[in-house]
C-alpha cells in the first residue's frame, strides 16, 4: 500500500483495505499518451546491436506511469475517496511511435461503523 496526493489516499492494488469497510464510489482511470523520440530511438537502436537495457525507452515508461497513476488519483480526489483498490496498469500502442499508459482502480470511502 502507498500513500499519494494531498489528501493521504491509499492506493492499493489489493481488493481492500485491512480492518476498513469498503463503500464503492466507481472506477477512476488516469492515462497519458507518449511518443518515442529520435533520440531515443537511436540509443535504443545502438543498444540492440549489443543488448542491454533501453535506457531512455525504461525512463519514458516509468514517467508515463507516474504521470497515469497521479491523473487516477486526481479523479479520485474528486470524488473524496479515502483509497483506489484493485488498481491495474495497461498500455496500448495509438499510432506508430505513440503508446497509451493507462492507470485504474475502484475508488473506495470507508464506510464509518
Amino acid at each position: 500500500m502507498s500513500i499519494i496526493g494531498g489528501a493521504n489516499l491509499i492506493i492499493t492494488t489489493t481488493e481492500s483495505v485491512n480492518g476498513k469497510e469498503l463503500e464503492i464510489l466507481g472506477v477512476v482511470f488516469g492515462n497519458t499518451v507518449r511518443a518515442k523520440n529520435i533520440g531515443s530511438d537511436i540509443a535504443a537502436g545502438l543498444q540492440n546491436i549489443v543488448g542491454g537495457e533501453l535506457k531512455g525507452y525504461s525512463d519514458l515508461l516509468s514517467q508515463s506511469r507516474k504521470e497515469a497513476l497521479q491523473r487516477m488519483v486526481e479523479e479520485a480526489e474528486k470524488l473524496n475517496a479515502d483509497a483506489v483498490v484493485n488498481i491495474r496498469f495497461t498500455t496500448s500502442q495509438t499510432m506508430a511511435g505513440a503508446a497509451e499508459l493507462l492507470a485504474y482502480g475502484t475508488a473506495v470511502k470507508f464506510k464509518r461503523i
